[in-house]
């Protein structure tokens, strides 16, 4: 049993989590009978993860990505966590460092500041000068932390097969989820996926007809430097877009247009990551969004991407413009277009439960609404109809509701809809003519000319098979199984009655008269065999429980 284990690092979790007085947990550790799962409050959680060290804190951020399993306090409360650790010492740091390169220390970098500019769970990063006169940043991975990830994932696994055999874990999958947070922490060690992700970023938002590319700025790689460990990227000067020092100019109204403008720029770069490129940055928190000193929005830390197919794309946005226009039916189709899997869903219900949830917006004026709030109430919804919804979802609602935060606090001003309607328009002009509206056109010209090509031949045809009777209809509906094999069963039973009457008949007529030896034995034979028979057919209509 889990308890019984010796490993230090499991000891440790389970002092976490009974310090932390997570009843059901205990239960479950001890092998005892556990109640139905209750997770502990959201301070008590985000204090667990706390205390459970980097690595945890780093699970409690992915899960604050997942919407759909979680509540909104649990979501609020673990978005708050920060991966804030002690810095590792340089004399360390330089030793992996070497490791790294190809060529010495000294030849590669003219300046290295010992200092972090900023020390994380997985990596810290320094400023540096190249042997050249580049600044770059240096992200480097703390040494010994891809052997406590691999311990560490090995516990997570642990305790969701511990989970997985309650009711809870069979129905949200815990299993499943824990194999999907694991592959996440995995990746985040391999720095070459991360400056793969930038540089896919920083190609996508090179051109667009919606922004001045010029004025949004992702970090250059160098290739030639980075290395899984070791992420050597273009040094971008600013601060963070939230920061107090954000006061250039000292004009009033300059500074609100200036304000505006970088508010337009970010949900044009945002919406055509998520509704055109189907590639986003999924974390655009404060930290990560800088405003440069030459007036320039800066994005960093790609380390976190999502991806939506074009169908997604195409269902979620409808689904804004669903929101929008308070339309509960909607959203319950276009919930129902998203989800996983097949399982039955009690339509009426869904629309009910959308339907009281959208009615408190009725009366607010939409420049009012917070809109990444509905679209988590939205999966909520979902999740509370045991609906699955595909994991990007999360990655989703978190990337809308951070930038709407963001863009809030940044500009006090921000009209939501002010800000999307251009773009809605332009993404459903672009559904339904695609990006050159004159192709579109005259590939649906040519269609409907080889449709008018055809259409008098196929009618020929159809009318000839009609009037020479060779006409045939092949129908297939779905769900009839059940009710084919009931009529089958139906069948067999009525013709067994039939003819166990039949027997039971015969062989009354025949022991009325019986003239000889052969006949009394016919006669038995055939009551005998009658019995039998009957005596079957009780049972199996007994064992089907349908005697009524």
């Amino acid at each position: 049993m889990f308890l019984t284990q010796t490993v230090p690092r499991q000891r440790d979790i389970v002092e976490v989590l009974f310090r932390n007085g997570w009843d059901y947990m205990r239960r479950v550790l001890t092998g005892a009978k556990a109640d139905d799962p209750q997770l502990p409050p959201p301070a008590v959680l985000k204090n667990i993860l706390v205390d459970l060290g980097p690595v945890y804190v780093k699970l409690g951020q992915l899960l604050s990505t997942r919407p759909d399993l979680l509540s909104g306090p649990y979501i609020d409360e673990l978005s708050t966590l920060q991966d804030e650790v002690p810095a590792v010492p340089w004399a360390d740091i330089e030793v992996l460092i070497r490791k790294q390169l190809k060529r010495p220390l000294e030849e590669t970098f003219a300046i290295i500041n010992p200092v972090p500019v900023a020390a994380g769970s997985i990596a810290q990063t320094h400023r540096a000068t190249l042997a050249d006169g580049r600044e770059v940043a240096l992200k480097v991975q703390r040494p010994g932390i891809d052997l406590t990830v691999a311990q560490d994932i090995a516990l997570i696994q642990g305790i969701a097969d511990l989970v997985a055999r309650t009711e809870f874990g069979q129905n949200y999958e815990i299993k499943a989820i824990a194999e999907e947070f694991t592959k996440a922490l995995e990746a985040e060690l391999d720095f070459t996926r991360e400056a793969g992700y930038t540089d896919q970023l920083r190609r996508n938002l090179s051109e667009s007809k919606w922004y001045d590319p010029s004025q949004i700025v992702v970090a250059e790689i160098y290739w030639d430097l980075t290395t899984e460990k070791l992420m050597v990227m273009e040094w971008l000067d600013g601060v963070p877009l939230l920061s107090s020092k954000f006061n250039k100019l000292e004009n009033a109204e300059e500074l609100a247009a200036e304000r505006q403008a970088i508010t337009t720029l970010l949900f044009r770069v945002f919406f055509q990551q998520l509704y055109i490129d189907g590639f986003f940055h999924a974390d655009p928190h404060p930290g990560n969004l800088f405003y440069l000193r030459d007036g320039r929005v800066a994005l960093l830390d790609c380390g976190m991407v999502g991806r939506l197919d074009p169908r997604t794309q195409q269902i979620l946005t409808e689904m804004l413009l669903a929101i929008v226009d308070l339309d509960a039916q909607r959203c319950a189709q276009l919930t129902l277009q998203l989800a996983d899997s097949r399982q039955p869903v009690i339509l009426a219900r869904l629309e009910n439960d959308y339907d009281r949830m959208l009615r408190k917006y009725h009366n607010m004026n939409l420049s009012e609404i917070n809109f990444s709030q509905i679209i988590y109430e939205v999966l909520q919804v979902a999740r509370n109809n045991k609906i699955r919804l595909p994991s990007n979802m999360g990655l989703y609602a978190k990337t809308l509701a951070n930038l709407e935060g963001v863009a809030r606090g940044f500009n006090p001003e921000l009209n939501f809809i002010d800000e999307i309607k251009p773009l809605l328009t332009d993404l459903f002009r672009r559904q339904l003519f695609g990006d050159s509206p004159v192709r579109s056109l005259l590939r649906t010209a040519l269609d409907l000319k080889s449709l008018s090509l055809q259409s008098p031949r196929q009618i020929e045809l159809l009318l000839d098979r009609v009037t020479s009777e060779t006409l045939q209809w092949n129908l297939s509906l779905r769900g009839l199984d059940g009710l084919r094999r009931t009529l089958d069963d139906a069948a067999n039973r009525l013709s067994f009655s039939i003819l166990v009457g039949s027997l039971i008949m015969g062989a009354a007529i025949i022991s009325s008269n019986p003239r000889s030896d052969q006949l009394s034995f016919l006669n038995n034979v055939l009551f005998a065999a009658a019995s039998l028979l009957g005596l079957w057919l009780i049972i199996s209509i007994l064992r089907s429980g349908r005697l009524r």
